[in-house]
């Protein structure tokens, strides 16, 4: 049987950690380490720092305020997010390397096949959370360019004034590339923890199909006896070797999922408050309604693969 690659599934998902500057090849790649840096530092945290300071110049003003909030408590929360994931990436990229071990194999087609059913639950979902997430992207991007003022795609404060030129078109292309990495960054990181998951679950799989094809061995030969003794060592194995990747998975981004249900909440909360105070059919709407499903979506993966996993450990 063709041997399987776990990692090409999430290819794509590595890629873009890589490119957001969150998924190092090597620890003595010193030119990509300051490229973290640079990204994590001067284009999510000053874009943050403007973007909370701009909160102490509008509470007074509940409608701008809650305009203000409801985007910048995901994009600390982001930030934040990339700081743990940094801090375990060794952790992860180990993980990821265990996935095309021998043990991790499917052993016939049936187990191919369920693992296949897997992998494909997992794409289709981050492809569907990539649209709502380019979507919304989008509408961010243009909407302020279809009014009559000039508007920056998201309110924050500038010691400066963003209104003339060349200061708006700065302005505005350094707030574009700083949405698009921290929506980058948010909706890849999420989804390799939900990959995870979902890999617990392939792997809870194959180990109840080798546990359903162990009564088959028991026979009154001697040799079978033997077989039978050394495939029950291997699901042993297995079993612990799952046990482990799940531990060491849960270690690395509970405090993420923590934090990113907290956030979800108050930011969904938040739009379906700023979606009462425009036209449902406005331009004005549409990006609110693409970010709120996106939020949405976002803790679709982590309950949906979380549950998939409770459910098949049951099964074990």
């Amino acid at each position: 049987m063709e041997r399987l690659d776990y990692t090409l599934t999430i290819k794509h998902n590595l890629l873009f950690l890589k490119l957001v500057g969150l998924w190092s090849v090597s620890d003595n790649n010193y030119f990509y380490r300051f490229y973290t840096f640079v990204v994590t530092v001067f284009v999510m945290g000053l874009y943050n720092f403007f973007r909370v300071m701009n909160i102490f110049y509008v509470y007074t003003d509940l409608q701008v305020l809650t305009a203000t909030i409801y985007l910048t408590v995901t994009d600390v929360t982001v930030l934040v997010k990339s700081c743990v994931f940094i801090r375990n990436v060794k952790t992860l990229h180990r993980l990821i390397s265990i996935l095309n071990c021998d043990l991790f194999r499917p052993k016939n087609q049936h187990q191919k096949e369920l693992v296949c059913s897997g992998l494909k639950a997992w794409t289709i979902a981050y492809r569907l959370f990539w649209t709502f997430v380019f979507t919304c992207l989008f509408m961010w991007t243009v909407s302020p360019l279809t009014g009559p003022s000039r508007e920056l795609p998201v309110p924050a404060w500038y010691p400066y004034d963003t209104e003339i030129s060349p200061n708006y078109e700065i302005t505005y292309v350094c707030q574009v590339i700083s949405i698009w990495l921290l929506a980058t960054a948010n909706m890849n990181m999420d989804s390799l923890i939900a990959a995870l998951m979902m890999y617990i679950g392939t792997q809870c799989d194959i180990l109840c199909d080798d546990l359903k094809y162990l009564p088959k061995l028991v026979t009154k030969q001697e040799q079978d006896e033997t077989e039978f003794n050394k495939k029950l060592v291997d699901c042993v194995i297995h079993h612990r070797t799952v046990l482990s990747f799940a531990e060491d998975s849960n270690k690395s981004y509970s405090v993420i999922i923590l934090a990113q249900f907290f956030t979800s909440s108050l930011a969904i909360a938040l739009s379906m408050f700023q979606l009462t105070l425009v036209d449902p059919v406005s331009m004005e709407s549409l990006p609110m309604l693409s970010y709120m499903f996106a939020m949405t979506l976002q803790l679709f993966l982590y309950c949906w693969f979380g549950n998939e996993v409770e459910i098949k450990v049951r099964l074990i």
